[in-house]
């Protein structure tokens, strides 16, 4: 074997971490389909945060980044107990039966919860579940007190135990969605989704597949007897790249098309949308974090693929949780590979991921609705914590900003000329853990703008030096454009970084909670600009740090 000189080996290694500069062009005529607001739609484990004060915070910030209504999916909202926030439980206490066992209806925290969405202009996704104490077959225990680093299968209690009586479980939907409509009005009820319960496949759910397919077809009825205009959909399962997963979402659907009715004794059960998850798989590789972003897009594929070949390939698909990986209550001191979570591999994971999965939608010929991301916030919990949250002590974290740059793009997807993307194959089968980064880009436009996002995205928290990114945009139909350039990395948009310089406080004067809020915005790289362009052509040129993200924003007249 040939032995290399040294400086030779040093000058190949360096070789295989440098990126090639990236050329990104778009061309304004060539028009696709409109960019769905799929990101709008956002979702957490403990319901009775919603009106608290932090809760209420990030709410109002949520709902005023999108232009489209923001959707909300949160457990536990038929969970019996007296409102007692605490990690992965919350209760509502919606229902309860006399000493005769007569049902007992109270909706005060339920409509807490929802008129806190409606106040803000947001819309439930009602996920009905989970099980009363009093309809439970297996009742006892039934309020756990899990925390990080308890095993997780201690939450499975009460409320996953199929009803002792369907009926009962049916009526108690039917006034649910019937108190919903005299409360908010048929018009607003109208636009809501309801979905039957959560990840049945696993133990969320203590019954068989044909018991979750009775207590979903009692729930459908109910719903659609309550108000036929409704949307009902599910099954909210498991990633489906996963077999059994995936014959879970392949057998409800086969059920809702052509099965028995449990509740009427008719063929079929109501269906508006089909619902799946899909998620990564960090861990700790050399004493850094590195992401997997190929489980979650081969979820999504598979989902995809088991909806087209179906009786349903027209309907709606929402991804009621999509995420980097699986419990957002789980912060980096019991589980290291979470760390990611408080910077910008974060932010730059879920761009990056997002856009794939609008790819992954028209490879598929489907009909992509939402993308639930599964973060809130945790209230009363240590700074920067490591948390799947959007906000830390009512502190924006860099990856809500993201969400900020997806509400400011609007019309239609352009296509991306990219000779530096990795290909969608290959983050299929191999995330992006090889030599290079994955610099790619998202755009749309309308008539009197266009925004592009690029990202620097790489698997591993490894720093790198920034990379050179040149974005040429054609057929600008204007003279003169307006350039709006936000950037999330280590020095703008970006909490963490702030927070780290002030020295880690976990108690901030009044003055640092202020500059804190203020990093947390999303913020300019530099001044907006106005361009010159030559023959309807711009050429913008700049350099994007390792795991940031901007978004070049164009307005003209």
């Amino acid at each position: 074997m040939k032995c290399f000189p040294f400086f030779l080996l040093m000058v190949i290694a360096t070789l295989t971490n440098t990126t090639v500069a990236a050329q990104i062009t778009i061309d304004l005529q060539q028009q696709g389909k409109p960019l769905q607001p799929v990101w709008a739609h956002f979702g957490y484990d403990e319901p009775n945060y919603t009106y608290m004060k932090d809760g209420k915070k990030l709410l109002s910030e949520i709902a005023a980044l999108s232009p489209a209504p923001v959707y909300v999916r949160c457990h536990n909202l038929l969970t019996t107990g007296d409102g007692t926030a605490a990690l992965k439980w919350g209760s509502t206490n919606a229902y309860t039966e006399d000493k005769n066992g007569n049902p007992v209806y109270d909706w005060h925290i339920v409509d807490s919860i929802f008129d806190t969405y409606i106040q803000r202009g947001m819309k439930p996704l009602a996920e009905i579940g989970f099980m009363p104490e009093a309809l439970s077959t297996h009742p006892q225990p039934y309020r756990h007190y899990w925390k990080p680093g308890v095993k997780y299968d201690s939450i499975y209690t009460g409320w996953a135990y199929p009803p002792n009586d369907y009926k009962k479980w049916g009526e108690l939907v039917y006034q649910w969605v019937k108190h919903s409509i005299q409360r908010y009005s048929e018009a607003e009820v109208k636009t809501w989704l309801w979905e039957v319960w959560n990840e049945p496949n696993i133990s969320y759910w203590k019954g068989t597949e044909e018991e979750y397919f009775m207590v979903d077809d009692y729930a459908a009825d109910a719903v659609k007897r309550a108000f036929p205009a409704a949307q009902i959909g599910g099954p909210a399962t498991t990633g489906p790249g996963w077999d059994k997963a995936a014959v879970w979402l392949k057998d409800f659907l086969v059920h809702c098309a052509e099965g028995k009715n449990f509740a009427t004794g008719k063929k079929g059960v109501p269906l508006d949308f089909i619902s799946f998850h899909a998620k990564g798989s960090p861990k700790v590789v050399d004493g850094h974090v590195q992401m997997n972003m190929s489980p979650q897009l081969k979820d999504v594929a598979r989902g995809f693929e088991i909806v087209h070949a179906s009786a349903y390939k027209q309907l709606p698909i929402y991804i009621t949780e999509c995420d980097p990986e699986g419990c957002a209550a789980c912060g980096m001191a019991t589980n290291p590979e979470n760390a990611y979570r408080n910077g910008t591999l974060y932010s730059s994971y879920t761009a990056a991921s997002f856009a794939r999965i609008y790819d992954l939608a028209d490879r598929y010929k489907v009909n992509l609705a939402g993308l639930t991301s599964w973060s809130f916030e945790f209230e009363n919990q240590q700074w920067f914590d490591g948390f799947r949250d959007l906000a830390t002590n009512g502190i924006d974290k860099p990856v809500l900003n993201v969400f900020r740059m997806y509400g400011l793009m609007r019309g239609n997807r352009i296509p991306i000329e990219n000779n530096n993307q990795i290909p969608l194959d290959s983050i299929l089968k191999n995330s992006v853990h090889a030599n290079s980064a994955d610099i790619h880009a998202l755009a749309c436009a309308d008539k009197k703008s266009s925004s592009v996002m690029v990202w620097n995205y790489y698997d591993a928290a490894i720093a790198n030096d920034a990379s050179p990114v040149t974005v040429t945009i054609k057929n600008i139909p204007a003279k003169k454009i307006l350039l709006q350039h936000y950037r999330i990395d280590k020095d703008y948009s970006n909490a963490y970084e702030a927070w780290k310089q002030m020295g880690s406080p976990q108690h901030v004067t009044d003055e640092q909670y202020k500059q804190l809020e203020r990093a947390g915005q999303l913020q300019l790289l530099s001044s907006p600009e106005w361009i010159n362009t030559a023959n309807g052509e711009a050429v913008i040129h700049f350099s994007l740090p390792r795991q940031g993200v901007s978004l070049l924003r164009l307005t003209y007249e």
